[in-house]
């Protein structure tokens, strides 16, 4: 590929797009120490929320707590910037237990700029990039290129481009290309992959129509108030959350159902005019109509954009069709009958990377150096980008450094899920993370994420002092209280025939750790609500989770039994040819991974085994080279 060099100016590491995948990679890079540059297309997006002003959920939530464990951003700003904080699924195990936040979108947006201006080892340039620049072997990124001809080097390359590669938004049987309304599209990088050698497919994502608050019949939408108790996401910062802000339910009726159903063939979706495959889990309000037509009612939340607009988001009738349709679609709802749009929905197409192309480590298997983040690997959301930015942030300042690479297992974090999901099993749709994703759920619970992976964060310079040493007081606290608990007994009582632990007073379903104080234990008053809750679900959970972690112990067995890339898989024939094929696509770089390729089954597996045994070529530690 020829370089146009416009200035040579250096880096260690750039990262192209500045929504939450590549704000992640971009601080962690520059806070272990790598001169960063982070490419925008308007300086004035930097960390905008396309879709709903909202952070976490049902495993979105977990996540976000563990990208903060670890010592990424999502969570803190979400916490300064939430207008309305709730825990969802209160009512189920507390494995499901999920952190939401309803969000300022205009005010995540600056704090979220603010953060990468004062992060050290840091620059933030307004441009186009239009080429990746390899290698004269093309084996190698070494930078990029913008619109206007500048040529920036650096040996490590994160893309993280959203849904701007070749966007193309449609509204009815109206399209242009435009990677988020109002915004051109990056048409030049998506041609310049494909010379790369890099595959590209289409994928879909749509937006709700925006609505005023004002107009909205409060009679007839049910209020939802945030928690009298608010829980965030960031661990050990002092930051007052505040619930200002409801959000409201209502539901479509049969009469928006006909609407839809008698205007399909206008639908973008439905009239031909898309090709890119869809989120099943986030369907256009075109498909549950379709596809769930026994239905006669879906949910739509009516979402505060902010604290300073009356603008709010439709959350749930998410389509495609043209104005005058949307307009009948919105006035057919309960509570919704006068309520003025003040943006119509949109549906969008873009270019995305099949994930097979990556590794763990979120680096190209066939370019080295460059990696990939967010929606360019096929999936949605805005915490499942952040944790793929902030993964490969981490990774390619390892990389430059010639150190083991992090691999985030999946036993022990739902970042590990989502990872190894992606490269192993690859995706077909846009992908979007749920708790029954992972199989250690009870043990990846929200409020135990600084346990699982503050101590990596702070080993790799993200987490700084003063939150680790939060953090280690609370675990002396923590500590001394379980002690405690186990070691002594009551006294006798009316409900007590004898003296019993306190500890397993504590594990009846009906007590909780404030119950305690009727048996004699005076609470210290060190022991905070959260410490109070952990020890509860440790102590009432306990038989679970000794059996939980005792899976985890044989999944890492096979997990750290390590295989190297290079094999070539096609030679063993005592593996089914299937199989065979599958893992050469993959290259899996352990045992454990190698077992969840769809289509290699236990007796591949025992092969492979065998073979690996046979000819000595099992690697004791680290990714293989």
């Amino acid at each position: 590929m020829d370089l146009v060099i416009g200035i040579m100016i250096k880096y260690d590491v750039i990262v192209v797009g500045a929504g939450h995948a590549g704000i992640e990679a971009a601080l962690a890079s520059a806070k272990m120490g790598a001169k960063t540059l982070i490419f925008v297309i308007k300086i004035e997006t930097i960390g905008r929320m396309s879709c709903n002003p909202s952070v976490g959920g049902p495993a979105k939530g977990h996540l976000a707590r563990e990208l903060d464990a670890i010592g990424g951003e999502i969570g803190r700003v979400a916490d300064i910037s939430g207008i309305q904080f709730r825990m969802l699924n209160k009512k189920k195990g507390p494995a499901v237990w999920a952190p939401r936040s309803q969000n300022d979108r205009l005010f995540y947006g600056v704090v979220m700029h603010h953060a990468l201006e004062s992060q050290s080892n840091m620059e933030i340039k307004e441009a186009t990039i239009d080429d990746i620049l390899l290698s004269k072997d093309g084996k190698s990124v070494i930078g990029v290129r913008s619109k206007l001809g500048e040529s920036y080097f650096a040996p490590r390359v994160i893309l993280a481009n959203g849904t701007f590669l070749r966007g193309k938004v449609h509204v009815g049987n109206v399209s242009y290309s435009s990677g988020r309304a109002g915004e051109p599209a990056s048409v030049k990088l998506s041609e310049s992959l494909l010379k790369a050698g890099l595959k590209l497919e289409r994928f879909k994502t749509g937006t709700p129509p925006r609505i005023d608050l004002r107009t909205v019949n409060m009679n007839k939408v049910e209020e939802q108030p945030g928690d009298e108790n608010p829980q965030g996401f960031s661990f050990y910062r002092d930051i007052k959350l505040r619930n200002d802000m409801s959000c409201y339910l209502t539901f479509t009726t049969p009469k928006t159902h006909d609407i839809i159903r008698s205007n399909l063939d206008k639908s973008a979706l439905y009239g031909g005019y898309i090709s890119g495959v869809g989120p099943r889990y986030c369907p256009s309000i075109e498909d549950k109509v379709v596809k769930f037509h026994t239905k006669d009612r879906h949910h739509v939340f009516i979402e505060p954009e902010g604290a300073e607009t009356f603008e709010a988001y439709a959350n749930g009738i998410s389509n495609s069709l043209p104005p005058n349709v949307q307009a009948k679609l919105v006035h057919s709802i309960p509570g919704l009958e006068k309520a003025t749009i003040i943006r119509y929905g949109y549906a969008i197409e873009y270019d995305y990377i099949p994930p097979d192309n990556i590794k763990a480590t979120m680096e190209t298997k066939n370019i080295s150096g460059l990696y990939l983040a967010g929606q360019i690997n096929g999936t949605s959301g805005y915490e499942e980008a952040g944790a793929q930015g902030l993964a490969a942030g981490i990774n390619a300042v390892l990389s430059l450094a010639k150190k083991e690479p992090v691999i985030f297992d999946r036993s022990r974090s739902y970042l590990g899920v989502l990872l190894d999901d992606l490269v192993t099993k690859g995706t077909t749709e846009p992908y979007r993370l749920f708790t029954s994703r992972a199989e250690y759920r009870l043990y990846l619970r929200q409020d135990n994420a600084d346990e699982r992976l503050m101590p990596l964060g702070y080993k790799l310079g993200l987490v700084d002092d003063v939150r680790w040493q939060k953090f280690q007081q609370m675990k002396q606290i923590h500590d001394r209280e379980l002690r405690f608990l186990k070691n002594h007994k009551t006294k006798k009582s009316e409900d007590l025939k004898e003296p019993t632990k306190l500890v397993n007073i504590l594990k009846r379903p009906k007590i909780n750790f404030d119950d305690l104080q009727r048996y004699g234990y005076k609470i210290p008053e060190d022991v905070t609500d959260d410490i109070k809750n952990r020890i509860s679900l440790e102590v009432k959970y306990e038989g679970y989770l000794k059996r939980q972690l005792a899976e985890i112990d044989k999944f890492e067995k096979m997990e750290h039994a390590y295989i190297p890339t290079n094999i070539d898989y096609m030679k063993i024939e005592s593996i089914a040819y299937e199989a065979r094929e599958k893992l050469n696509k993959i290259k899996p770089t352990s045992l454990g991974q190698a077992s969840r390729i769809s289509g290699v089954n236990h007796t591949d597996i025992t092969s492979l085994m065998v073979y690996l045994k046979k000819n000595k070529i099992f690697r004791k530690s680290g990714e293989q080279k």
